[in-house]
C-alpha cells in the first residue's frame, strides 16, 4: 500500500508541491494503480516471448546527405527576435 509519506517523498524529488487534498488524491490514485499492477503480475506469461516493443520496429531515418540550406540572413529575418547575426531565444536553463 502507498502511504502519503511515500507520495510526499516522490513529490519532493520531482520538486512538486502538493497540498493536503492533492496528497490524498494522488495517494489513492497511486495505490489503485499499484494494486492493478500487482494483479497483472498474476497473469501467466510463460508462453509469451519477451519483446522491447509491441510493434515491429524498423529504422525510419533517412541517410545523411548534403542539402542546400537557407542563408543565415534569411533565417535571421524569419526569427521573432535576433541579436546581430544570431537568433535570440528565451533562456530555458536556470542558473
Amino acid at each position: 500500500m502507498i502511504t502519503p509519506e511515500t507520495v510526499q517523498q516522490v513529490a519532493a524529488l520531482a520538486r512538486i508541491h502538493l497540498n493536503g487534498k492533492e496528497l490524498a488524491t494522488f495517494t489513492g490514485q497511486l495505490d489503485t494503480l499499484l494494486t492493478y499492477f500487482q494483479s497483472l503480475q498474476k497473469v501467466n506469461t510463460d508462453a509469451v516471448e519477451p519483446t522491447s516493443h509491441v510493434l515491429p520496429l524498423k529504422n525510419v531515418f533517412r541517410p545523411d546527405r548534403l542539402e542546400v540550406c537557407l542563408p543565415q540572413e534569411a533565417v535571421v529575418k524569419m526569427a521573432p527576435a535576433h541579436q546581430g547575426p544570431f537568433v535570440r531565444v528565451r533562456r530555458v536553463i536556470e542558473e
